[in-house]
């Protein structure tokens, strides 16, 4: 791969990653609840799950998923059970957005595993990254090449990208902390939230492998 077509796929990827999705609104959810810790393991735990992906595309998994309508089903499925659970944990959140500060930071989740956890289950069963690598991947190889190597450097970048969007975003929500915690505006932001996550989890059943 030449430098033009690295630079095509950064610009390419970069736009993927930047716009709203479920790994995005997750971050945003975390700093606001929690700390920059909680993002950053989930942040990792997401990127992992990307990696995840990245392999079974790789070694041509991705494919035989998009071709096997029942396996691409139960990762569609298994995708949106989690975005609806996520969805009802942000609208029970709503009922505890009235508490003191103190005590919201004392109900975050502070353990490490349960946001890389939860991170890499929200990437790891949305069939959407699965599609992005099966197909957009082999349209920046250069079969004269080391495959191998061309993969894993594009997986790499992406995985920085994600890593830099989600925190920025978790982080820029965070300054506006204090303008949110105001009145009601954070019981509808997590009523909000847990609506977008159901929403997208319907909207998951809709895509479909071909």
């Amino acid at each position: 791969m030449n430098l033009e077509m690295l630079l095509l796929y950064t610009v390419i990827a970069f736009f993927y990653v930047i716009s709203p999705g479920p790994a995005i609104f997750l971050a945003i959810a975390n700093g606001l609840s929690g700390t920059m810790k909680n993002v950053f393991f989930s942040s990792l735990g997401n990127i992992s799950g990307l990696f995840l992906l990245s392999t079974v595309s790789i070694l041509g998994l991705g494919a035989l998923l998009l071709t096997s309508s029942s396996l691409f089903l139960a990762v569609k499925i298994s995708g949106a059970l989690y975005l609806l659970y996520l969805g009802l944990k942000q609208i029970k959140l709503a009922s505890h957005a009235k508490l003191p500060l103190a005590e919201l930071a004392n109900n975050a989740i502070k353990n490490p595993f349960h946001n890389f956890k939860e991170g890499f289950l929200l990437a790891s069963t949305n069939p959407k990254a699965i599609i992005f690598f099966t197909a957009l991947f082999p349209q920046f190889l250069d079969i004269e090449h080391n495959l191998a190597l061309q993969f894993f450097s594009m997986t790499a970048i992406f995985m920085l990208l994600s890593l830099c969007s989600l925190l920025s975003y978790a982080f820029i929500f965070r300054q506006a902390k204090s303008s949110l915690t105001k009145g009601n505006r954070m019981a509808w932001f997590h009523r909000i939230t847990g609506g977008l996550f159901i929403g997208m989890g319907v909207l998951l059943l809709q895509i479909r492998s071909q």
